[in-house]
């Protein structure tokens, strides 16, 4: 009996770990994603806000906007135009996780508080804060495909531009260099724009490391906040996306760490030394893991140990003489 107690303790101790391993696994493969609108408004006419706390795959996302967030209604043309708008913004982040919007510590307060800013004042948004990051195909290259297969006999956004920072395969797409270049083209295209048309516009950030590199780059939160702010002040109705892709910018940056500390004579010990989020969560799963065992160790020996004690259950009871 003692034994089968001892190995129902074992069994849900881990089973509490693998538990604690999987959820700080998944927080750390997920990425948030924010949908608004000023423009559009739900079917009753009141402040639609909604939130979808499943775990969802990035192409999964793309469908879910091109639905739920009624993109397919003016990005195809041979769809009726309720609720037109005039342009459809995408921004694709490189570097925000889903951890670092629930959590305090989070690596970029300033951007997470203009999202949320953003999403709570608009008419219209969603919120998907676990987005499992895409590993094999860019999320800008399965906007395109979803595009594709929402509007299927033929597409309805009369212009679609990308920044040069976005990586896709169709080589018909027109791209802009800079943020100015943007700028620039939303007030042409406020010119030439034809009643019930839709431009589509995606602007893909080079994540901190370009910016090292280019001291004219803008962060994240700047970038968004100058174009929506530009949008505005042309006096166009729009509708944003920011999705969050730093599964391609994180594999950049550990092959250069990795070729930095096996370089010989030219490693930095800036970056040879640095432990960036990944690396802290992975060390203290491991420390955490190492403590654990210990500790389970320490529990079977007592119980095993409790369990050897063989005591008489009753004691004869002493003869007169």
């Amino acid at each position: 009996m003692m034994k089968i107690q001892i190995s129902a303790v074992a069994l849900l101790v881990a089973l509490s770990m693998a538990s604690l391993f999987e959820i700080g696994l998944a927080s750390t493969n997920t990425v948030p994603a924010f949908l608004w609108s000023p423009h559009l408004q739900s079917a009753n006419g009141e402040l639609d806000e909604v939130v979808n706390y499943q775990v969802m795959s990035a192409k999964d996302l793309v469908g879910s906007v091109f639905t739920q967030g009624g993109w397919s209604n003016f990005l195809c043309s041979e769809k009726k135009l309720e609720q037109p708008v005039d342009v459809a913004l995408v921004f694709i982040g490189r570097e925000l996780l889903s951890s670092d919007v629930s959590s305090k510590r989070n690596s970029d307060s300033a951007l997470v508080n203009t999202l949320s800013n953003l999403f709570t004042a608009s008419n219209f948004s969603l919120a998907f804060p676990y987005i499992a990051a895409p590993e094999e195909e860019r999320m800008e290259n399965l906007l395109l495909s979803g595009l594709k297969e929402a509007c299927p006999n033929n597409v309805g956004v009369s212009n679609i531009v990308f920044s040069d920072s976005c990586f896709v395969q169709d080589g018909t797409i027109q791209k802009l260099s800079d943020l100015q270049s943007f700028k620039d083209h939303l007030l042409a295209r406020r010119e030439t724009r034809k009643e019930g048309e839709t431009d589509l516009v995606v602007l893909c950030s080079e994540g901190s490391e370009s910016k090292s590199q280019a001291a004219q780059s803008h962060s994240e939160r700047e970038s968004i906040l100058e174009l929506v702010s530009s949008v505005e002040q042309s006096g166009s109705k729009y509708t944003a996306l920011y999705v969050s892709d730093p599964y391609w910018y994180t594999s950049y940056k550990t092959l250069q760490r990795f070729l930095a500390e096996t370089a010989k004579g030219n490693s930095t010990p800036e970056v040879a030394t640095a432990c960036d989020e990944l690396c802290k969560f992975k060390s203290s799963l491991l420390e955490g893991i190492l403590v654990g065992i210990v500790f389970l160790l320490i529990l079977i020996s007592g119980l095993c140990c409790m369990a050897g004690i063989d005591t008489p259950t009753r004691f004869e009871t002493p003869q007169d003489s």
